[in-house]
């Protein structure tokens, strides 16, 4: 994956070139745009892996860029933006993306992000469910309600068997919220009360397995004061 080519997008030339001197570092090949159009013309001209897409640009923006890139390709798309609203990510990730980050960003999630994202596009090839004889797959993971085991971006990661039992209850059911006394009924198959924090330190430990950043979660997220629920992706 180290020769992979990347393509980043941003009217900002400094980011830009920030961005390029990060991932060359990590031995990827780096091409820049400056705005959408640039971006849909280096897609034709070039071979690219992985796009880093801004979405405040002129005479194209980002969210446009993306649905245009998806009316032909299925190249992962990672969102750089300086909107950090709940509201922005879910239309970001709408529209096509495959994962948002917001600005300004650690170094190491984003090259960590790139990573993940270029596993699944590179080794997987799209082709997550036929990994998985009887699966459940939802982004990156991959359950095998078979084996008992989770993949995350191909590698397999090892659960608890409560971790287990919890994960396949919300992501055979995913974007429903289920309350911690909802899950610990399930999981523990014992009446619940005053679980709360339980439940809480089990999500917490899923977290850390799954998540490149386990404080700005793309699967598992909490819905305050209501439960847990694995996002639809």
């Amino acid at each position: 994956m180290d020769d992979a080519r990347i393509l980043v997008v941003d009217d900002d030339k400094e980011i830009a070139g920030a961005i390029e001197k990060l991932l060359n570092l990590e031995g990827y090949e780096v091409i820049k745009a400056y705005n959408g159009l640039e971006a849909l013309d280096a897609i034709v001209a070039n071979n690219i892996q992985l796009i880093l897409l801004d979405i405040m640009m002129p005479k194209l923006d980002g969210l446009s860029t993306t649905l245009k890139i998806r009316e032909s390709k299925n190249i992962p798309i990672i969102i750089l933006s300086a909107k950090s609203e709940d509201s922005d990510k879910i239309l970001g990730l709408s529209m096509g993306a495959d994962d948002y980050i917001t600005k300004p960003f650690n170094p190491q999630e984003l090259t960590a992000r790139v990573r993940s994202q270029l596993r699944r596009y590179l080794q997987l090839g799209g082709m997550g469910k036929a990994l998985c004889s009887s699966q459940v797959v939802i982004g990156g993971l991959c359950l095998d309600t078979d084996k008992k085991q989770l993949m995350v971006d191909g590698d397999l990661v090892r659960l608890t068997a409560k971790e287990y039992k919890i994960l396949e209850l919300l992501m055979s059911n995913p974007g429903i919220v289920f309350s911690a006394e909802r899950i610990y009924e399930a999981v523990w198959n014992e009446s619940a009360y005053s679980v709360e924090n339980t439940v809480m330190v089990h999500i917490r430990r899923i977290r850390e397995k799954i998540e490149i950043n386990p404080k700005e979660p793309n699967y598992l997220k909490v819905v305050w004061g209501i439960g847990y629920k694995i996002e639809k992706l």
